[in-house]
């Protein structure tokens, strides 16, 4: 859901941070004696310091490795996507660059920006992607990026809490609402949901429309080869509303900002809280957060549902992949480094930045926290990822999809009309 923060603003192209790393580390190298790659990142070493140190770590080994040398530019996250828009309108993109999933490849794909890389998926790279990822990439049945980071979303959990009124991790949607109904006969709010930002609630209405209906019903409604109105979609706002009713939620939830919501559970107010991975270190490594709490969070995996459902399947989007440009005069070469540092990023970015890849990492092998060991080993033996509904859809149909979630759990409409009325923006795109 950082999906919000891809938002363009205007900044001057004279004011990007340019950092020249061909044959050095320091900055200040030469070029090799084979050809010169352009490579541009959005990880500066101020605000990302770690991804920056893995970054300029890999390209090194890549130089060493090869005759191939590495121009590297580094900006901040806004000011590369405004750079990388200015590029693309005169053809002077980068060799390598770092995109998004989704909706955001397809001004770049339609203009022919970005060259399709199955080549290399097909020659290996494939398997080494948690399943469903690479396919976030994909436009007309070719693939335009190679996903870099992954977030996964879960139901995390205060164990104390749990343990004080005999609860267990929930395996079954009718064990869930137990929990529920337990903790709220205990003075005990259930679940922190900040659903002022819609896309917290969005997320539960994917878990139900996939434990419901499967793993692609949601796809094919939005992208018109299903509908909304398909059976299992109109259960899974029935069930929405259904958690409402037994008082899952906090009071206030659909005024509450994600943020107060993640207050809530953090500071012991609310037994559990759904989120994405990008949450992790603050249940495991950040030492800003009271070694007491993280050691009281577990997580869950979204239960089955009346009996349907693979709990493997999961809600949730690659971050940031490497395209390569159509117009690259080292095309080969640019490919060469795409696929060497996808191979090498995996278990440098989680065991050095925290970040969960995109890639099938051994955690066992690494020295991580239990919690990023059994996301990982989650991830390995992943069935399915659904990319976030808002992320699917076009600008005008996700702001629709999201005000509809929030008059779901408000109780405004009916499930029926919640189907009806996605059916109706999606067939006037």
């Amino acid at each position: 859901m950082k999906k919000k923060a891809l938002t363009l603003v205007s900044v001057l192209s004279a004011s990007f941070v340019v950092v020249g790393c061909s044959g050095s580390n320091d900055g200040t190298g030469t070029t090799g004696d084979g050809a010169t790659v352009e490579f541009m990142h959005l990880w500066p070493q101020g605000s990302s310091a770690e991804h920056h140190r893995i970054v300029n770590e890999i390209i090194s080994d890549f130089e060493e490795e090869t005759d191939i040398s590495i121009d590297l530019q580094v900006l901040s996250n806004e000011q590369y996507k405004d750079q990388i828009t200015i590029l693309s309108t005169s053809n002077e993109l980068p060799d390598v660059g770092m995109t998004w999933a989704a909706g955001y490849l397809d001004p770049f794909v339609e203009g022919n920006k970005f060259t399709p890389l199955d080549d290399l998926l097909d020659d290996g790279l494939r398997d080494q992607f948690v399943a469903g990822t690479v396919e976030a990439y994909e436009k007309d049945d070719q693939t335009y990026g190679l996903p870099l980071e992954l977030n996964t979303v879960y139901v995390y959990y205060n164990q104390t809490i749990f343990d004080q009124y005999g609860l267990e991790e929930p395996q079954t949607y009718d064990e869930f609402l137990d929990v529920i109904s337990t903790l709220n006969e205990n003075g005990e709010n259930p679940i922190a949901l900040g659903n002022r930002d819609r896309w917290t609630g969005s997320m539960w209405y994917m878990y139900f429309a996939d434990r419901i209906g499967g793993s692609d019903t949601l796809t094919e409604a939005i992208d018109r080869t299903g509908t909304f109105e398909d059976p299992a979609l109109v259960e899974a706002a029935a069930k929405v509303q259904e958690l409402v009713e037994q008082d899952a939620f906090v009071n206030g939830f659909n005024g509450l900002a994600d943020e107060e919501a993640k207050s809530m559970f953090m500071n012991e107010q609310a037994a559990m809280y759904m989120i994405a991975t990008w949450d992790l270190p603050n249940f495991t490594t950040n030492e800003d957060v009271p070694q007491e709490f993280r050691d009281s969070v577990g997580y869950f995996k979204f239960p089955t549902v009346d009996g349907s459902g693979e709990t493997n399947s999961f809600v949730g989007g690659p971050g940031v992949g490497l395209f390569v440009s159509d117009d690259s005069d080292v095309q080969d070469e640019a490919k060469q480094f795409a696929a060497y540092f996808i191979e090498e990023w995996g278990e440098r970015a989680v065991a050095e930045a925290g970040v969960i890849p995109a890639t099938i990492v051994d955690g066992e092998s690494l020295d991580l926290p239990d919690m990023y060991v059994d996301v990982l080993d989650d991830l390995n033996n992943a069935t399915n990822l659904t990319l976030y509904a808002d992320v699917q859809m076009t600008a005008s149909a996700a702001e629709t999809h999201l005000d509809l979630i929030q008059s779901l759990f408000g109780m405004q409409i009916t499930p029926e009309e919640f189907a009806s009325q996605h059916e109706s923006a999606l067939a006037s795109e």
